[in-house]
């Protein structure tokens, strides 16, 4: 079995990647993290999330078999797992941060405003902007992290 797999949740359109503690083990020292078991515990939750959760959100399900772990902690880990491109954190209404767990070079997403969905956007859709932008600007682009947001085909079809 590989360390790290990919499964589709269709009940929230995401795609996450389920880590093993080997997985996360790699990914934390590539961060120049130690290894501490509530970053592990932070991951393997975020990882097996079926929608995007918020950093409270998250830290609820966490206490329910971790009751002692700080809410600062789990606040922490989330942003070190922004940092070092294990998690993606989006904008909800309310001004509200909401995460996903992801794979390192994926950042790019379509987030329904209404029922909170979150959908992956292919690198080949972006890349011919990312380039565009690049020659324009006479501007070296590294990475980007692009969400873009309105209503999924659901939604819409809802509203009519």
């Amino acid at each position: 079995m590989a360390d790290e797999t990919e499964c589709q949740i269709p009940a929230a359109g995401l795609i996450l990647a389920h880590m093993s503690t080997s997985s996360i083990d790699t990914r934390l020292a590539a961060g120049g993290r130690r290894r501490t078991a509530q970053r592990v515990v932070v991951a393997e939750a975020l990882a097996s999330a079926k929608r995007a959760l918020s950093a409270q959100e998250l830290y609820e399900r966490i206490r329910e078999t971790h009751p002692t772990i700080g809410r600062a902690t789990v606040y922490r880990a989330l942003e070190q797992q922004v940092e070092d491109r294990m998690a993606s954190r989006f904008e909800r209404e309310g001004h509200v941060s909401a995460y996903i767990a992801c794979d390192a070079e994926h950042h790019h997403h379509l987030v329904c405003t209404n029922c909170q969905r979150v959908d992956d956007v292919a690198e080949d859709v972006v890349a011919p902007m990312l380039a565009a932008v690049g020659r324009r600007h006479d501007f070296a682009v590294d990475h980007a992290a692009l969400d873009f947001y309105g209503l999924c085909a659901r939604c819409r079809s809802r509203r009519r």
